[in-house]
């Protein structure tokens, strides 16, 4: 059956630069890719060509889509190994680094991955909470990875610190093919803030909201 073209002209996917204990995690990460090729999707991501970063881009550069990563200068030399996979754009620090890929995606993805994974996938999530973006945000959810975060999730929704609002921004699968189509039919419930915040004003240091909206 033909894939209907997507909405998404290009995705954000956070992942690991590990490539994890499972053969799985490598095999999701290229599936994506793959899937992101077939639905004429183009990728940004954090640059690296190592681990799960290395196995989704190529996937998707070698199904002749573009690829663009962006990554902060003082990293290149520790994450980017081997060939560069498609267009490779430098940045000053970690907050222009995810500025960036929010502003060249269309929606976001998280494979599995680490710290950084969860730091980047929280901060979209917590954006859209404030109305500063309405982009989908899916979760990859290969062999219940993500299954302890999902459940911390409810629980602060039982106690009062989620909305149940703001639990419908989170989109899961356990393959690309059944969260892609989630996401594509995913419409945000969450107003856009009057105060018209963006990711540049609210990484700068110091900076509070006009409208004081805290989480």
């Amino acid at each position: 059956m033909e894939i209907k073209p997507s909405k998404f002209e290009r995705v954000c996917v956070f992942c690991g630069s590990s490539s994890g204990k499972k053969s799985s995690y490598q095999e999701a990460a290229i599936d994506l890719g793959n899937e992101l090729v077939e639905r004429r999707i183009d990728l940004v991501y954090g640059g690296g060509s190592v681990g799960l970063m290395g196995h989704v881009s190529q996937a998707v550069h070698h199904g002749g889509r573009n690829v663009l990563g962006i990554i902060p200068k003082s990293l290149v030399s520790e994450e980017i190994t081997g060939v560069t996979v498609g267009e490779m754009k430098t940045v000053s620090n970690m907050h222009q680094r995810k500025a960036e890929m929010a502003k060249q995606a269309d929606a976001f993805i998280a494979l599995p991955g680490g710290y950084g994974t969860l730091e980047e996938l929280l901060e979209v999530i917590t954006y859209a909470q404030l109305g500063i973006h309405r982009k989908p945000v899916g979760l990859l959810n290969v062999d219940g990875y993500y299954n302890c975060l999902l459940s911390f999730i409810d629980k602060a929704v039982d106690e009062g610190f989620i909305s149940a609002t703001a639990r419908g921004i989170i989109v899961s699968a356990p393959t690309a093919k059944e969260l892609f189509t989630k996401l594509e039919e995913y419409v945000p419930e969450i107003d856009e803030l009057s105060s018209k915040l963006i990711w540049e004003e609210v990484d700068r240091p110091n900076y509070v909201p006009e409208s004081g909206v805290t989480t």
